[in-house]
Formats: C-alpha cells, structure tokens, sequence
C-alpha cells in the first residue's frame, strides 16, 4: 500500500474510465525535472512505503541539483521485466533453483513467483545455417526446434508453472522490436489491490538493447539476469539518482542519408562526451522531424554508447506510431491524456533543465559506417576505403605488416576481387600507386594485398583478398523496426536486378527481419522477389548474425580464409562489431544501414570508394555505381505509405503468446518444482545455493589469491561471457563430447546457458582476448601458477585446479571493463571460475553491478593509476583488508591491496571499493542478490 505522504494519490478520467494516479504536482520542484526523471518521480510517489521508498526519497528527487551528482539512493520499482531465451533461461533455471531451494529453508515454493509481468521473447536461437535459397526460413526453423527441444520444453513449464510469465515462440521476431510493436503500454493500465491505476511504462530487460523502448518514452534498461529475476521477484532496482544528458536536435536529415547514420554520429558523439551511467534524454525542435523508427533506431544504441537509458519524450509521433501498430482507441487516448495531465508531453519550446548539454544539426549527418571492431568508431563512407586500408594491417597475420603506413587513398585496383597476382596466393602485394590528384588525398604509400584463388562447387571462381565481404547481413532489432531503411534496401535490390547485378559468389547473405510484418509489407510493396534474386532470403525471425548466429561461412571461403590467414570482413545492420562477435572466421566487422549492407553485398569488399568506384557491372557491360541504385527519399516514403498499415500489425500480434504447431505440440512438464533430468546437456541446476544457510556468514577479507587473467582496455561482456560456436578442442566442447553430444549438435554457447557446466568452461574463452599474462596466445588461456614456472593452460583447467588447492582468484583489467551486453554470465561465469575480486581502471555500469550480484567484490585502482603504472605483472600472490569493513553497516571507501612477488618484494594501494549503493552491499554480504532475495523471501514466509 502506498503510504501517500504528500497527497498525490487522484483519479483520471478518460472516455468514461476513472483511473487511479498519482499526482507529479504535488511535488514540489517537479516542474524543473527532465521527462525521465518525473517518470522516476512518479514511480517514487506509487510505491512509497516508509521503508524502501519513503518522503525523503521523493523530497530528494523533487529538488534534483542538476549541477551536482547524487549520491542519494532510490529504489525503482519498474513495471514490468522483458527477456530474450539466451539471457531469460539462465533466470527460468534460476527461479526453478530457488523454488527448491525455498523448500530447503522450509518455505512455500509457490513464493518464488514474478510479482510483476514478465514476458520472454524466443529471438536468439536461430542460426543462419541454410541461405540463400526459397526455403532458408523453414530450414533453419527445423533446425532450431531439433537443437533446441530440451530448452523450449523448459520454458513451456515455466509459462505454465509461473504466474504473469508469458512467452513469445520462436519465429515470431525479435524481442526489442515485438516490445515497441505490442508489448509496450507506454501507459500502464493495470489493477493494483482492486482498484484501476494508471501509471508510466516503465521495464528492465535483460539484454542491453532494451532501450530501444526509450524511442516511444517508456523508461527502461538492461539488467543482468540477476537483476532481472529480483525485479520478477518484487525487489526494486537500487540506483543513485542520475546525471541526465540534455540532447538538443535542431534541423532535418539531408537526402541521401538514413536513421543508420544519424544512429552511427550519436554513439560517437555520445561515446566520446563520456555519458557512462548517465540519462540522455533528447529535446528541441528537431525532435519533431525525428519518426519514432528512427528513435528507437537511437534508443537501442544506448549501450553502444554507455548511456543508461536514451529517451525521447511522448508526443504526436508516439501516438501516431502506436496507431499504426495496432494499439486500441481507448489505450491512445489514454496515453495522451495521462502524459499531458502530468507534464509528460513533449513541447519543443521548452529547454528543460539538464546536468550537461549537447547538441546536433540534423542537417550535417552524412552517409557513415562505424568499425572494424567498436560501434563508436564512426567512418564517414566517403572515407571509407581510406579507413579501411589503414585499419586493415592490424589484422593481417604475417610480421611487419602491423608497422605498415597508410596515408590516403588509392584508384589502382578498383575495388576488384579478380585481379591477378603472378607472385602466387601466399604473397603480400604492396601498391605504391599515387592517388588521382583530383581526389584531394595525399596518396596511398603501402596497401598490404593477397589474393587466393576459390573454386565453388557449382564452377565458379573468383579470387579472395584482405577486406573481402563474406557476410552482408540484414540483422538485428536496430534496423529491421525501421520501415524506411528496410524498404530502402528492397528498393536498392530491386533497382540492382533491373541492372542485372546480383551478390559476389564469396558473400552470405541473409535477411533476418525483427517481425513479421517486415515481410508482410515487402510482400504488399511486391519487393520480395527482388531481395530473393540476389541472395537476401529470409533465414527467420531472430537476432542472428548480429549476436553471432551467422552460421558457417561458404566452406570453400571458410577454407581459404582459414588456410591463408585472410583477414575479410563481415557487413551488417546490426548493433555490435566486437571482435570475434560475428563469426571465427571474420576478423573486420562494419555496421551499416540495411540500404549499405545489400551494396556492399553487390561489390564484395571493403576495399572500395562507394561514392566514384563502380559496384559492378549492369548487361551491357557498363559500369553499375551506388548512385545508379540508391532511391530518392521521396520513393522510400511513397512506398512506406503504401505498403504499411494497421491491420498487418493487428493481425500478426492477435495471438502472439500461442505459437505454431511445433510449438503447441511440444510435450510440457507439470508441477511448482521441475523435474531436472540427469542426462541433460541444456537444463541443469545450477549450485548457487547448495549449503546455503538461513543467514549470511560474515564477509572476511582475502589472502593468498592469484590473477586468473591480466586484461587490457575496452574488454566487453562479449570477451568474457561464452558466446557463438562451441570448438571441438575447447574445454566446453570435450565436456560435450564427452556427454554423448555429436559435434554437429554442438549448437551455441547462448542456447547452452542454461547449463552452467558448458558456461563456467566457455568464461574468458573468447578467441580474441589476449591475456597479457599468456602473451602470444588468443582465446582462453592463462598461466597456471598451481605448477611448478606457471605453464600455459586453458583458463578452465586452471580454475579447477585453483580451486582444489584452495586458492581465490583475481582478474586485474584496464578502462572499462565489462563494456557491451547485459550479459549475466559474464559474472555468473566468472564468480563460478573461482574469481573473488576484479581490479580494474574503470566499469561499465551493468557488468559491475551483476559482479556484485554474483558475489564478486569489484574494485578501482587509484586515479591515474594502472597495473602497468604499479608494476603488476600478474604473477604475484594478492592479499585484500579491510573487506570486514562492509559487516559494519557501511561501505569502505577503500581497501588495502598488497601484491607479493616472488622475490618477496611488494607492491602495495588503496583500492577503491565500487559496491556504490547500500542496497549492493546488502546483495554481497549475502553472497549475491538471489541468496538475498531468496533469504527475505523465505523470513517473511
């Protein structure tokens, strides 16, 4: 019950509808507040209970210093908790685990229960196996039901066993996009102890892009899974009251240009203006000629830029938008009335009040790429080949190539994928040709090339050089929502079958759209036929390439690459480039709009200027350019106008929970506990809570410890967390294989996560980290001081044996560590390696807090200081004091680190300490925030 100390509790009326709500105005200063922290206010004022969220906390929040950062906690009580299946099984598993594990402490299963909706959107599991033909989609559906049976019989016992729990089958589209499409209220009509309220949507997810939802105003975020299941569980989300970012646009996008590279400007802008755990919250009168597509386009980039959410207020795009998707009369209605009722509505006129200030013209965004490798790293197209080039040399594999010098642009070669090379396959060519003095470049000194000749299988021949595009992608929830760069690409691939061009024989190609309605507007708009025509098949409805479900490369592709150490690259829509993300065999990655990516598909490399360079070649043998294919904005619109409308969306989310029949038809589990079956190489229960006690033992600090993994910079969840293809070598595959698994069922390391054994050994096995403390290896080795000179071993098997000795591990890091996905095994994994405590310069928000959750004490090194800087080489043994700090009832700002080395000299620092909130030291003196929960759970039972 709300204790409602400053009598903001009202009601609302809308067509004929009283809803209960709770008055923003009766907080004083709440007029000041940007958009998304009056939504925080309001949900201060609902939930107020004198305890957890009490008057102090609202008085705290209503007098908000912009100027100033916080250090005043709150409690956020979202509305609702969304999932995709590689992140939402590890917390189905999870809960199942705590059920028995209530029982043990002699409560009521039936208590482990989401209090608030939960829905799971199954988008993860798909893998781009089959491509390129009329039947791709049903393949690679047949493929993923026989993999993936054990884990969708699970989750059917889950929406039966959980209550408010509900789940979106396989090959309906992908999570972020079903979100902003259906799911998303906005405004949230809901009885609460029977009476009607009305209250801002507000979510946690657990994948990062759960932002994308800022784009049609509804706060939310991603969590890690653990943060997620609390949430399903009742428990508030603890936070600081953040810094918010005001970010004003001004103008309109020019003509030639797309949400893609408008979305690829902000990440760099805000990336670079350092928004790491921050509010961005956009504004100004530009915000008008912004189409809510292509604010949930900017939205979902959020994490690539470290913000915590990136919001654009309600306004008539919002209403607009959920019209055309479908939503009732009466929820439109509400919607608009309740957000201009509590100054939620946006007004262009108005600057509000912000911790900092930003701001873009609209009007000088230009045609853009972002990799080989970060989001963030922006390329301008029409420097796009320069930037290549330079780039390029840190990938080849062969000495000395890294010292080679770029400085320009080169026209000798043309892009072409065929020129010969007399000095045979394994020789690096190196152009010195100038540049065309009309190009304004200062000239192209070295170009590092090899060509390797490919036969395939029905005759062709071409030959492979560095920089060839082996993936074109159509992928990912980013740009697959937005029907303007999606018919865009069908109109670029209808404008290239009418020149006759179609994809390089080296490219795989594939079309993944977020819903079904992309399809059923590509049929309506007759452009099908022409994506079909050069390759663009649709492989499902999921994530796919852009999470590392690109499947196998061509084999013959495959081999040449591998056999000659090609570094290629792939091109996709998508929202993550990290390194070793997309595919083992793709060393560049480069994002781009769905338009780029069918072009890039049509040219076949890298290693060309877009804007003066011919794609290919039209029936007559002319030259084929982008410009010759690239639509007009007016064509976009005029078929955007005609091929989309309501009734699509209506139709295809009018029973989205039920599924098809191989969904239906799956055999379901009954009962409050599962049944977890003994032989199961997906299902197992996990040991978080085997011999937990009723109450927490007191923490104790740590001695005798020894670095698992020295680690530079920009190390991502990704590098941490097991993702993509199992290897048969890997610690992972032997155990898979030595569980009867044949390697062709391998299947991913996300369809996995719900077996923690496959997890622990895949931690810290990416195959692009470089463990500083193996140097000369890739992937997951370390060195293993359990023996005699610390002989290289896999970062599992020295874990293991860390373990029987009894020794707590440390990994020692650089600045943000833990960038990238919501990925909760990148902390479940690591705390079950045996890691106790991470060092490192700087945290991304979400992974430090799913370290805490997992019991992993996360500490800083001192301002300007770094494991280099220290002198820390990692072989030393670690001692941490001042731990027992934290049983005191507060939180030490420090604790004292003393490395030994093994001459016995030391090196010693004040570590500081990042549990930043009251509420995460409570989650580590439990040992995480499931034994936490589960304790509080079962004493108020």
């Amino acid at each position: 019950m709300s204790v409602n100390s400053f009598g903001a509790k009202s009601n609302l009326e809308v067509n004929g509808t009283s809803y209960e709500i709770f008055r923003l105005d009766a907080v004083p200063g709440h007029e000041k507040l940007p958009f998304s922290l009056k939504v925080l206010l309001e949900n201060l004022l609902r939930t107020e209970d004198g305890q957890n969220i009490t008057a102090d906390d609202i008085k705290a929040l209503g007098s908000w210093d912009a100027t100033g950062d916080s250090d005043h906690e709150i409690q956020f009580t979202p509305a609702r908790v969304i999932m995709q299946d590689f992140t939402g099984v590890p917390c189905v598993v999870d809960l199942a685990t705590m059920r028995e594990a209530m029982v043990d402490l002699g409560g009521d299963p039936a208590k482990i229960n989401p209090l608030s909706p939960a829905e799971m959107v199954i988008d993860h599991s798909v893998i781009t196996e089959v491509f390129g033909i009329a039947g791709a989609f049903e393949a690679n559906v047949d493929i993923e039901y026989q993999r993936n049976r054990e884990r969708y019989q699970f989750l059917r016992w889950g929406q039966t066993a959980f209550d408010d729990f509900k789940v979106v089958p396989p090959g309906t589209g992908i999570v972020h996009q079903v979100n902003i499409e259906n799911l998303a209220r906005v405004i949230f009509p809901r009885t609460v102890d029977g009476v009607l309220q009305a209250y801002p949507d507000t979510c946690v997810g657990t994948d990062s892009h759960t932002t994308m939802v800022n784009g049609l105003g509804v706060v939310g975020w991603g969590v890690g899974g653990i943060e997620a299941e609390a949430a399903m569980l009742g428990q508030p989300v603890s936070m600081l009251i953040p810094r918010v970012v005001g970010f004003k646009l001004t103008g309109k996008l020019p003509e030639g240009t797309t949400a893609t590279d408008l979305v690829l400007t902000i990440t760099e802008m805000l990336r670079e203006h350092k928004v790491v755990g921050k509010f961005v919250e956009f504004y100004g009168e530009g915000v008008t000629e912004v189409p809510l597509a292509n604010r949930a386009t900017i939205g979902n980039m959020s994490p690539e830029y470290g913000s915590t959410i990136a919001i654009f207020p309600i306004d008539d795009k919002t209403i607009d938008y959920m019209r055309l998707t479908g939503r009732e009369e009466d929820q439109l209605a509400l919607v608009e009335a309740y957000a201009k009722e509590q100054g939620l509505w946006h007004d262009p006129a108005v600057e509000p009040v912000y911790s900092e200030y930003i701001e873009l013209d609209l009007s000088t965004i230009v045609p853009s790429i972002a990799g080989p490798k970060r989001p963030q790293d922006r390329i301008r197209l029409d420097e796009s080949r320069v930037a290549f080039r330079e780039a390029v040399a840190a990938f080849v594999g062969e000495p000395g190539h890294h010292d080679t010098e770029y400085s320009g642009y080169d026209a000798a070669v043309e892009g072409s994928m065929v020129a010969s090379d007399p000095t045979g396959p394994d020789s690096h060519l190196v152009d010195e040709s100038p540049a065309p003095a009309d190009q304004g470049h200062s000239g192209l000194k070295r170009r590092v090339r090899k060509l390797v000749p490919v036969e395939l299988p029905d005759g062709s021949e071409f030959e492979l050089d560095h920089g060839a595009v082996t993936i074109a992608s159509i992928t990912s929830c980013t740009n697959t929502s937005n029907p303007s760069v999606m018919l865009g690409a069908a109109l670029v691939a209808k404008k290239a079958v009418e020149k006759g061009l179609n994809r390089k024989p080296w490219v795989k190609t594939s079309l993944a759209p977020g819903s079904q309605v992309v399809t059923d507007y590509y049929e309506k708009a007759g452009l099908t036929k022409y994506l079909d025509a050069i390759g663009f098949n649709l492989v499902g409805y999921g994530c796919t390439t852009c999470i590392g479900n690109s499947g196998p490369l061509i084999p013959q592709v495959s081999k040449a690459i591998n056999d000659h150490d090609l570094a290629v690259s792939a091109v996709l829509s998508g929202n993550r480039n990290f390194e070793g993300r997309i595919n083992p065999d793709v060393k560049m990655n480069y994002l781009a709009s769905p338009m780029l990516v069918i072009v890039y598909a049509l040219a076949g490399t890298m290693d060309i200027d877009l804007f003066n360079d011919p794609i290919g070649q039209d029936q007559d043998g002319n030259d084929v350019f982008m410009r010759d294919i690239w639509p007009t904005q007016a064509e976009i619109e005029e078929v955007v106008g005609s091929s989309i409308n309501a009734d699509m969306f209506t139709e295809r989310y009018a029973d989205v929970f039920r599924g098809d029949e191989r969904w239906r038809g799956l055999p379901t589990p009954e009962g409050k506990t599962f049944e977890w079956e003994d032989d199961s190489t997906y299902v197992r229960k996990p040991p978080y809570f085997e011999g937990m006690p009723a109450k927490p033992e007191p923490v104790a600090d740590i001695e005798g410890a020894r670095v698992l993994l020295k680690l530079g910079d920009s190390v991502t969840t990704d590098h941490i967390s097991p993702a993509g293809a199992i290897k048969a070598d890997s610690p992972a595959g032997k155990y898979l294989t030595e569980n009867g698994v044949d390697r062709k069922d391998f299947n991913s390391y996300g369809s996995r996560r719900g077996n923690h054994e496959v997890m622990i050994r895949g931690t810290f096995a990416n195959i692009r980290l470089r463990n500083q403390l193996a140097p000369g290896t890739e992937g997951g080795f370390t060195r293993d001081f359990t023996q005699a000179d610390g002989p290289v071993n896999t970062v599992y098997d020295a874990s293991i044996n860390y373990a029987e000795q009894g020794t707590p591990l440390v990994v020692l890091s650089g600045k943000e560590y833990g960038s990238g996905s919501s990925r909760d095994w990148a902390a479940k994994g690591t705390s079950l390696l045996g890691v106790r405590v991470v060092i490192a310069e700087s945290y991304e928000r979400i992974h430090r807090s799913n370290l805490i959750g997992m019991g992993v004490l996360p500490l800083q090194f001192p301002e300007g200081e770094t494991a280099d800087s220290l002198g820390l080489t990692g072989e030393e043994t670690f001692s941490f004091t001042g731990i027992t700090g934290l049983n005191e009832g507060r939180t030490p700002k420090t604790v004292k680190v003393v490395a030994t080395k093994g001459d016995g000299s030391e090196v010693s620092f004040d570590a500081v300490v990042r549990i930043d909130t009251p509420g995460e030291r409570n989650y580590y003196l439990n040992g995480g925030i499931m034994q936490y929960v589960l304790r509080n759970l079962a004493a108020a039972a």
